[in-house]
């Protein structure tokens, strides 16, 4: 049985977990509501645009671009959103596990698979297990933005068009709220959009300069915003996860420290007590 001294100690020390799991959460929950901003601003618009270019392509402009060209899959690309720092619950396991799902089923071999990894700990997985990574991405994790996600969605397409990649993927955390985040591995290239069945979408475009040029602008420009918007959404996703997991260790310290502090006073109302007694055992000698 515990002395009272290290109950003392034990609940002083989860005293300052607590406090530490709670500071972290209020930091956390500010970075989701800049985060969520951030995601609900831009979404709709990446949206809208997304399906201009999914109604362009339903009136078969585009049947012979190279960006929607299907290969037989010998060299591929994978680009992985994780996050930099852990104690954030099952998020990294859940995109890791994803990740080497993803890997198994490609049917080409490990070195032929070119990652983009997203986050120090994605980074650390992947040359831990001694794959392939194009360079490490730490500061998107820590903050994405247009301008640091845009050259990779270059680089992607680039190697794609040169046949340097026959298919490229994105694996991240969609952020639905801050209770759901729901994993997906999305198609990047070729490009693969879902034609709507609406009634009333025009396929009579008039396209000004060129069909060419419409394409080299358009499909490209959608790309860039499908990667960032992967981006800003793995990135609010971490937060809320942190903010979960901080959330729960506070509550559980809480409930840790009313045990201890039931378990000391009971302890020092027995010692209490027997030093009562022994001070009435000594007065009746």
């Amino acid at each position: 049985m515990s002395s009272l001294k290290e109950l003392k100690t034990r609940i002083q020390s989860v005293r300052s977990t607590q406090k530490i799991t709670s500071a972290m959460k209020m930091v956390s929950s500010v970075k989701l509501m800049k985060a969520e901003k951030v995601v609900n601003s831009f979404l709709p618009y990446e949206q809208a645009l997304l399906q201009i270019l999914n109604n362009y392509l339903s009136s078969q402009v585009f049947s012979n671009s190279p960006f929607r060209e299907i290969r037989e899959v010998r060299r591929a690309g994978l680009v992985v959103f994780a996050s930099n720092s852990s104690l954030c619950g099952s998020y990294n396991s859940n995109v890791i596990k994803a990740m080497e799902e993803f890997i198994s089923h490609q049917g080409i071999g490990k070195q032929d698979i070119l990652i983009y990894p997203v986050g120090k700990k994605i980074a650390d997985h992947c040359k831990q297990k001694n794959l392939k990574i194009a360079g490490e991405f730490e500061d998107i994790a820590a903050l994405p933005t247009f301008e640091n996600t845009k050259p990779i969605a270059d680089n992607l397409i680039n190697s794609f068009l040169n046949n340097e990649m026959d298919r490229i993927n994105i694996i991240y955390q969609h952020y639905v709220n801050k209770s759901t985040q729901t994993l997906k591995v999305d198609t990047f290239l070729p490009i693969d959009i879902t034609y709507p069945t609406t009634k009333d979408i025009r396929n009579d475009y008039i396209v000004e300069p060129s069909t060419e040029e419409v394409e080299n602008l358009l499909i490209p420009m959608v790309l860039q915003y499908h990667l960032y918007a992967a981006a800003i959404e793995a990135n609010a996703s971490e937060h809320a996860a942190r903010t979960i997991a901080m959330q729960i260790a506070t509550e559980n310290a809480e409930n840790i420290l009313q045990e201890l502090s039931l378990q000391y006073n009971k302890l020092r109302q027995e010692s209490i007590t027997n030093q009562i007694l022994d001070l009435i055992g000594g007065s009746l000698q």
